[in-house]
C-alpha cells in the first residue's frame, strides 16, 4: 500500500486513512486529546504523509502512525497548557466505546462504568511511560511488537515497563481484579 502511495496513487493513502482513523482517534482520546482528538489525528495523518519518504520498507504502518498520533497528542496538550480532569477523560473515553446493548444487566453496566472510572483514575497516577505502555498494549489492543514499534522502545523495555505498570495498577486497584466479583457485587460479569 505504501508503495502505491509513493508511486503517486492518492486513493492508496485514502485507503490507509480510512483503515486507521478509528484506532488513531481512540489512541488520541486515550492519551488525553479529548475533544481535540479528531484535529490531532488529522494533523498526524498529514505529518505521516509528509514523512512517507522516511517510512521503512516492510515496517508496519499502524505502530508508525500511532507513534505520530502520540507525539501530536503530547504537542496539542502541551500547547493548550491544560490538564484533562478525570471527568473529561472519562467522557472522552466513553465516546470511543460502543453503546451498551439493551440486553446487558443494568447492575453489570454500572459496575463496568465504575471499573472504567477507577482504571482511568489509577492510570492518571502512573508515570507517563507506564501510562503509555498500558494504553497501547491494553486499551488500544496492540501486541508487544506493535507496542514496542509505536513507542520506539525495545521489546524488553516494553515487557519490563508493562510489568511494573501492571504491578502498580494492581496495588491501586486491588478490588478490581479481572474476572473476580467485588464485595457486594454480582459474580455474573
Amino acid at each position: 500500500m505504501i508503495a502505491r502511495v509513493r508511486a503517486g496513487e492518492p486513493e492508496a493513502y485514502a485507503e490507509l486513512v480510512r483503515a486507521h482513523t478509528g484506532i488513531a482517534i481512540r489512541a488520541a482520546r486515550a492519551l488525553g486529546a479529548g475533544a481535540d482528538a479528531e484535529d490531532v489525528v488529522q494533523q498526524a495523518f498529514l505529518k505521516a504523509y509528509c514523512a512517507l519518504g522516511r517510512f521503512r520498507d516492510g515496517a508496519a504502518f499502524k505502530p508508525w502512525l500511532l507513534s505520530i498520533v502520540a507525539n501530536e497528542t503530547r504537542n496539542t496538550v502541551r500547547t493548550a497548557a491544560r490538564q484533562r480532569t478525570l471527568a473529561g477523560r472519562e467522557a472522552a473515553f466513553a465516546e470511543a466505546e460502543p453503546l451498551i446493548p439493551e440486553s446487558v444487566d443494568p447492575a453489570a453496566a454500572a459496575l463496568g462504568a465504575e471499573r472504567r472510572a477507577a482504571l482511568l483514575a489509577a492510570l492518571d497516577q502512573l508515570s507517563e511511560e507506564h501510562r503509555l505502555v498500558v494504553t497501547y498494549r491494553y486499551l488500544l489492543e496492540m501486541d508487544e511488537p506493535e507496542t514496542a514499534e509505536a513507542l520506539g522502545w525495545p521489546r524488553g523495555t516494553v515487557k519490563s515497563r508493562l510489568n511494573r505498570a501492571l504491578r502498580k495498577l494492581g496495588r491501586l486497584l486491588p478490588g478490581l481484579t479481572p474476572g473476580e466479583p467485588r464485595e457486594g457485587g454480582d459474580a455474573h460479569d
